[in-house]
């Protein structure tokens, strides 16, 4: 599984988080589109439509888990799609920002 280490990734990166909503509420990466893995396959076209054509779609979840099984998937689909090793724990860990909607400081469940 193509993995990319929290620190390697840049701001303006494209970060696909599929952790699911009470997870996502409680705080994410800003700028990531979230499609939670529960929901994937079916909202797989909102991805599509914001993924950059000529650019690498980084996929996140709590811990790397669920985020490899979907970049697993995009890779079979001929998508170049990357797992975010260590998740949201070490992107927090790393001391990037966690944000709820409101902009307010979240955290990571």
């Amino acid at each position: 599984m193509p993995t990319v280490e929290v620190a390697d990734l840049k701001d303006g990166d494209f970060l696909l988080d599929v952790r699911e909503d009470d997870e996502w509420r409680a705080g994410h990466a800003e700028g990531a589109l979230h499609i939670p893995i529960s929901e994937f396959v079916a909202r797989y076209g909102e991805l599509t439509e914001a993924a950059p054509q000529d650019g690498r779609v980084n996929v996140i979840c709590r811990s790397g888990n669920r985020s490899a099984q979907v970049a697993m998937y995009l890779v079979q689909q001929g998508v170049d799609a990357v797992n975010v090793g260590g998740g949201m724990q070490v992107w927090a860990a790393a001391g990037r920002p966690v944000v709820t909607d409101e902009g307010q400081p979240g955290i990571v469940l």
